[in-house]
C-alpha cells in the first residue's frame, strides 16, 4: 500500500502542477492526523515518510516535563486574545504546541518508534480528506501567485453569466473572474458564451481562492489593445504617453516616437485605418483621437483639441492654464458635446483649458487688454504672414531664440517686418544681449527710417484696387470681389480711407481702369496689381 500511495502522490503532483515535496509534507500531516485518531495514540508524535520506498514511520516524542511546561506557556501567550466585548484577556482552552517548536529542541527530545500495524478504515479516510484539502489549497496558492503579478494585463474570457450586479467571465479552466457593474461600459451588453477582452484590475486572496476583478472601463485597456494591434508599440518604437477616456463615447491618446522615421500617429492608424479600426471594433464603436505628443504645451494643447482648428494658444506656466483662441465657426467643435472634447483635452494634457472664439477674445482684449508676458509662454513676434511665432519663448524673455525675433526687443513693435531693411549682421548686432542700446542706436534708427518707406511702397499697390471698388458697374465683377475672405476685403478698404485725395497720376490710372481691354495698355505701375485684384 505504501508503494501505491507514493505512486499516486507523484502522479497527482505531476497532473496538478504541484511540487512533489509539498504533497509529501501534506501526506505526512494527514497520516499524523490519522494516527492521533487511533486508540492509545501518543500525545506528541511525528510521521516520517521515505521518499524512495513510500514506507512511513510514527515516532513518539518524549518531551521533558520542564520543556513541555515552557512550550505550553509560550503557546498560551501567543494564543491569548482580548475579548472585544469585555476587554478581558482570553486564553486558549486547549493549547496545542506547534510541531515547529519541537525542531528547536531536538537535542533535548528523545524519540520512540510507535508505528501501528494498521491504521484502519477511519484513519485511511482521514488521510484521504486531508490530502484532498491540501491539494485544493496548493492549487489556490498557485493560482493566486500566477495572477498576482498580472495586474494590468489584457486577458480574453468567455462570458458565463450576467446579472445586474456583475458578469462572470471564465479566463481558463477552473479560473473565473468578476466584471462588476462599476467596471462595465454602460451601453454594452454581454451575451452568454461571448468572448470579451478586459484588463486585470485587482487580485486578492480569499478562502475560496483568488478573487480576480477585471475591467472594461480602465484607460489601460486602450493601451493594451493598441499594443496588441500595433507592432511598433509592442517593440517600444512608439509609446502611448497618456490616455484620457470617457468609456463608451470618446477617448484621446497621446503618442510619441522613439525612432527616427517612424510616424507615431500613422503607426497607430495603420494602412487605411485597419489598426485603429480593430481597436474601435473591440470597444464597440468608441471614438478614438490619436494626438502626437509635444513638449511645448501650446502645441500639445492645440493638437489635443482635434478635430477643431486652433488659431492661437496663450499659456500660463505658473497656473498651468491655457487660453485657446479658435475661429468662430470652430468654437462648438472645440468644446464638443456637453464639453466632452475640451474635458478630454484638459485631462490628456494636464492643463486647464479655456476656449474662446476670435470675436470674444478680440472684445476682451480691447476692453481689458492682455499682458502677454504673464499669460503667454510663446514667442511674441508677429511674422510677415500676420501669424504669431509658434515657438516657445526663452525663460524670462518675450521672444524665442531666433536672432530676428530677439532683435525686436530694441523696437516698440513685435512685427518682424520692421527688420526688412537690415542685413544679417545688423540683425545679429541687435540680438546680441551684450551690446547696449547706445551701441545699436544707429541700426535702430536706420530700421525705423526704412519701415515707413516699406509701408508707402505697399500703399499705391493696394490703392487702385480700393479705388476701383466703388466704380465697378458690372454685376459679375461685384460678385468676384465678394469671393475673398472678409479679412482680405477689410485690408483692401483701409488704404482707400487713408488716401482721400489721390495724386493726379493715379487719377489718370483710374480713368483708364474701367475698360478691361485697356488694362494692359496702361503704362502706370499701378495698373498691373489693379488688374490682378479685379480678376
Amino acid at each position: 500500500m505504501s508503494k501505491e500511495i507514493l505512486e499516486a502522490t507523484t502522479a497527482l503532483a505531476r497532473e496538478k502542477g504541484i511540487a512533489p515535496d509539498k504533497l509529501f509534507f501534506a501526506l505526512e500531516d494527514a497520516l499524523l492526523s490519522a494516527y492521533k485518531k487511533t486508540p492509545g495514540a501518543a500525545k506528541y508524535a511525528r510521521v516520517e515518510m521515505d521518499r524512495e520506498t513510500g514506507d512511513f514511520k510514527v515516532f513518539e516524542l518524549l518531551i521533558p516535563e520542564r520543556l513541555e511546561a515552557q512550550l505550553i506557556v509560550e503557546t498560551i501567550d501567543e494564543g491569548t486574545v482580548i475579548d472585544p466585548e469585555t476587554g478581558e484577556a482570553r486564553e486558549p482552552e486547549d493549547p496545542e504546541i506547534d510541531p515547529v517548536k519541537f525542531e528547536q529542541y531536538r537535542d533535548q527530545i528523545e524519540e520512540r518508534d510507535v508505528t501501528p500495524d494498521d491504521f484502519g478504515r477511519i484513519a485511511a479516510q482521514t488521510a484521504k480528506q486531508v490530502i484532498l484539502q491540501r491539494i485544493r489549497e496548493a492549487e489556490r496558492d498557485m493560482m493566486f501567485e500566477e495572477y498576482r503579478d498580472r495586474v494590468g494585463e489584457l486577458v480574453t474570457g468567455i462570458v458565463q453569466q450576467s446579472d445586474s450586479r456583475y458578469t462572470l467571465v471564465q479566463l481558463r479552466e477552473r479560473v473565473e473572474a468578476l466584471l462588476p457593474k462599476s467596471e462595465q461600459i454602460d451601453a454594452e451588453r454581454y451575451e452568454h458564451s461571448g468572448r470579451i477582452k478586459a484588463v486585470i484590475k485587482e487580485v486578492s486572496a480569499s478562502t475560496k481562492g483568488p478573487s480576480i476583478i477585471v475591467s472594461r472601463r480602465d484607460p489601460e485597456l486602450i493601451k493594451k489593445l493598441f499594443e496588441l494591434e500595433v507592432p511598433e508599440i509592442a517593440d517600444g518604437l512608439v509609446e502611448i504617453t497618456d490616455v484620457a477616456r470617457e468609456p463608451g463615447y470618446r477617448s484621446k491618446i497621446a503618442v510619441i516616437s522613439h525612432a527616427d522615421g517612424v510616424d507615431p500617429v500613422g503607426a497607430c492608424v495603420g494602412p487605411r485605418g485597419s489598426r485603429v479600426r480593430m481597436v474601435v471594433s473591440e470597444l464597440r464603436g468608441e471614438k478614438i483621437d490619436i494626438i502626437p505628443y509635444n513638449d511645448e504645451p501650446a502645441r500639445f494643447v492645440a493638437k489635443a483639441l482635434s478635430p477643431a482648428r486652433v488659431r492661437e494658444v496663450l499659456v500660463d506656466d505658473d497656473g498651468r492654464q491655457a487660453t485657446v483662441i479658435v475661429p468662430d465657426d470652430q468654437l462648438s467643435l472645440a468644446i464638443g458635446r456637453e464639453g466632452q472634447n475640451a474635458r478630454l483635452a484638459a485631462r490628456l494634457t494636464g492643463w486647464r483649458v479655456d476656449i474662446k472664439s476670435e470675436t470674444e477674445f478680440s472684445a476682451e482684449e480691447a476692453e481689458h487688454g492682455y499682458d502677454e508676458e504673464e499669460v503667454s509662454g510663446r514667442c511674441a513676434a508677429i511674422m510677415s504672414t500676420g501669424r504669431r511665432c509658434p515657438n516657445a519663448s526663452l525663460p524670462g524673455l518675450r521672444y524665442c531664440g531666433l536672432d530676428s525675433h530677439q532683435a525686436l526687443r530694441r523696437f516698440e513693435t513685435d512685427k518682424v517686418v520692421v527688420l526688412s531693411g537690415l542685413d544679417e549682421s545688423d540683425i545679429a548686432a541687435l540680438a546680441d544681449p551684450e551690446r547696449s542700446d547706445d551701441d545699436v542706436a544707429e541700426i535702430v534708427a536706420r530700421a525705423a527710417a526704412a519701415a515707413p518707406d516699406t509701408a508707402a511702397e505697399e500703399a499705391p499697390a493696394e490703392e487702385p484696387e480700393a479705388a476701383e471698388e466703388p466704380e465697378a458697374a458690372e454685376e459679375p465683377v461685384a460678385e468676384a470681389a465678394e469671393v475673398p475672405d472678409e479679412p482680405a476685403t477689410e485690408a483692401a478698404e483701409e488704404p482707400a480711407t487713408e488716401l482721400a485725395e489721390p495724386p493726379p497720376e493715379e487719377a489718370l490710372a483710374e480713368d483708364a481702369a474701367p475698360a478691361p481691354e485697356a488694362r494692359p495698355a496702361a503704362g502706370e505701375p499701378a495698373a498691373g496689381p489693379a488688374g490682378e485684384g479685379a480678376a
